[in-house]
């Protein structure tokens, strides 16, 4: 093939957005000469190239606008040191749930794994195919205060219900303004059989009135609670048993 042959390739792989295809070419058309591909062969390979890259983009783009905090996934994640029934671990690594609409909500002291599994999940969910959005209760109380300015509350909620998964992570952590109440009321309502919630907290669901007004706590654990998974975390921080055992931090040499 020409070098002008080949430029004219590469317009037409832009004009046609193949971004793949355009980046891979020049090495499959030449594994295809040398190897004497039939031509539906080499076709085939290129169209499952451009697949696989738009696959690819399409999970980083998700994972983007998840906006997870730390990256933490199952490869870093220890399941014989968590307090997670293995069995409930690996139910939940299906995504059944999701599919059902099932809320989860993981609740006991700091440094138990209650982040780092609920990220862990949101990272496996994009990774099969689904849309994951995450949320401090910090966050969503700033969502309210911005729409309350002009009256939008209400419509502020429901692009967020795309999402096939929505994460609110530290509820009981740090104490919660009426704002952050009340967004997290809004997000659990909206939500409510029609997509999945999973919430960590310091809290048991049960003691939410300790966060936030009795009338709201009630109506939220109700809807939240209604079709949930209770997963409770018990034991030690294991964060301060690494930096107790010298895990925490790489030696340092002189």
């Amino acid at each position: 093939m020409s070098a002008v042959q080949f430029d004219e390739i590469a317009a037409l792989c832009r004009r046609l957005r193949l971004r793949y295809i355009r980046e891979q070419a020049p090495d499959m058309l030449a594994t295809a000469k040398a190897q004497r591909w039939d031509p539906t062969e080499l076709l085939r390979v290129l169209l499952e190239a451009e697949a696989a890259g738009r696959d690819r983009s399409t999970i980083e783009n998700r994972r983007r606008k998840a906006r997870f905090p730390a990256g933490k996934t199952f490869d870093a994640w220890d399941p014989a040191r968590s307090t997670i029934p293995t069995g409930t671990q690996q139910g939940l690594r299906t995504l059944e749930w999701i599919d059902r609409h099932e809320n989860l909500v993981i609740c006991g002291p700091s440094g138990t794994g209650k982040s780092h599994f609920s990220e862990a999940l949101g990272h496996t969910a994009i990774n099969a195919g689904r849309t994951v959005a995450w949320f401090s209760i910090e966050d969503l109380g700033t969502l309210v205060r911005r729409h309350r300015v002009d009256d939008t509350i209400t419509k502020a909620f429901r692009p967020i219900i795309r999402s096939e998964l929505i994460i609110v992570d530290d509820i009981g952590l740090l104490p919660i303004s009426a704002d952050a109440a009340e967004g997290l009321y809004r997000l659990i309502d909206v939500a409510y059989e029609r997509r999945s919630v999973a919430v960590s907290s310091n809290l048991h669901p049960s003691g939410f009135d300790q966060l936030m007004d009795r009338t709201i706590a009630t109506s939220l654990v109700d809807r939240l609670m209604h079709h949930a998974h209770l997963v409770l975390t018990e034991g030690e921080s294991v964060r301060l048993a690494d930096a107790t055992s010298g895990k925490g931090v790489t030696p340092l040499t002189t």
